[in-house]
Formats: C-alpha cells, structure tokens, sequence
C-alpha cells in the first residue's frame, strides 16, 4: 500500500492563510492493487482533495479520523469555519472509521449525529494490497488513534510528531494516557516503522520511529515520574 502525504496551505488549501500556519498533514493510503484508497483527516479543502484522488484515479473506500480536532474534521476553530467530513459527505456516501470513546466529541464538534464505524485498537481492514492496523493512542484526546499500514508505515496523528507529541491540555487531553501510549505502544513497533504526523512540525514532514527513539525527548523518558516533569505536571 502507498502512501500520498498532502500539506495543507501547500498541497491543498494553497490560498488557506490559517491552514499554512496549522501546517496540517492529510494522507490518502492507497491500496494500489485495485486503485481503491482511504483519506485520513481530510479537511480544509475538500474540493482540492478530491482532485488530489481523481488525479490518482482512485475510488475512495472509507473516511479514517484519527481524531475530533476540527483542524482534522472540520468544524469551528477559533471562530473560523473549517471544511471537513460534512463538505465530502455532501458529495461521497462514505463510511466513516473513528476511535469509539472519540463518537460524541466528534457529534460535539461537527454540531451533528453522524454514522461512524466505532473502532478498537487491533481492528483492521484487510484489502488485496495489504491491511490498515488501528491502533487505540490517547492521550491527545480520548480516542485518538494511529493507523499502522502493512506494519511499516504509522499515520500517527497528533500522538506522535517528527521531533514531538501531541498537547494534552486541551479539552479530552490525558497527560498520563500520553505517556503510555508513547512508551507501550508506539515506541514498540519495529524501529524501521515509518513516520507520517498529523502536522508538518518538525525539521521533515516524515522520519522513521529509530530516528525518533534516538532523537524525540518525548520517547526517551524512561518513567512516569520523568514524564510529569518534562509535562510541567506538578
């Protein structure tokens, strides 16, 4: 499976001055078998994202979240309307995959009762080209959740960032639930594991989970008592 990385205010979104300083990553995971593909977050231009797939020739199979952040669904951020899942399902019937403890903050967020697949950490789908692994990370949020694409290649979110992690003081935020995510699940997988954030925050928009493990503050805390410090927890 392949693999497309979008930066929004670059690659989609280009006259978009709040999506440039968000610098927000949207991926289409391709199974290029059978030319079918999945979009994770996709939001603030779905017009532009669309033609990122038509120009693909792709037909898109589900709608992954990997969490309820309108800068990830859509929404309001800030006072500022932001396109998301309601603008495709306007026009694709397609169904939508999110973490099941993330169901009402997403119903919160979008203003609406929308159909979602609930998931669980280990579920997976399957294609001719490989499998899509959904991997339950809180700690951003409370379903927050990565996608591990042929155990290779981690679409991490706002969990796990190129030379960083995802805030936990925002509403949902756990900073312990951070902490055991980063050391007990992700900071597990293969060290040849391929990073893709949820954001273009570090020194490259992707990096491999060695790199990190060698490099990122936030995975070489070796306890918690260490991690509550580095939080400012007091």
């Amino acid at each position: 499976m392949q693999i497309t990385q979008l930066l929004v205010g670059k690659d989609v979104g280009t006259k978009d001055g709040l999506a440039q300083e968000m610098r927000n990553f949207v991926y289409i995971i391709e199974d290029t078998t059978n030319k079918r593909c999945w979009l994770v977050d996709p939001a603030w231009d779905i017009e532009g994202i669309l033609h990122k797939v038509d120009e693909k020739s792709l037909e898109i199979e589900a709608i992954l979240i990997t969490h309820y952040h309108p800068d990830h669904i859509g929404g309001s951020l800030f006072g500022y309307r932001i396109e998301g899942i309601l603008e495709l399902l306007d026009k694709k019937d397609l169904p939508i995959y999110a973490n099941k403890h993330e169901l009402e903050w997403i119903k919160r967020i979008l203003g609406k009762d929308i159909k979602c697949r609930a998931t669980e950490s280990g579920d997976k789908i399957i294609t001719e080209g490989g499998k899509i692994t959904f991997i339950h990370t809180p700690g951003h949020t409370p379903g927050s959740q990565c996608f591990l694409v042929n155990d290779r290649k981690l679409i991490s979110g706002d969990t796990l960032f190129v030379q960083g992690c995802g805030r936990v003081d925002l509403p949902g935020g756990n900073w312990e639930d951070m902490y055991y995510s980063l050391t007990t699940k992700l900071a597990k997988l293969p060290k040849e594991t391929i990073l893709y954030p949820g954001h273009h925050y570090g020194p490259q928009p992707i990096s491999t989970l060695a790199e990190e493990l060698k490099s990122n503050i936030f995975l070489k805390v070796r306890s918690l008592e260490d991690w509550k410090r580095l939080m400012g927890i007091v």
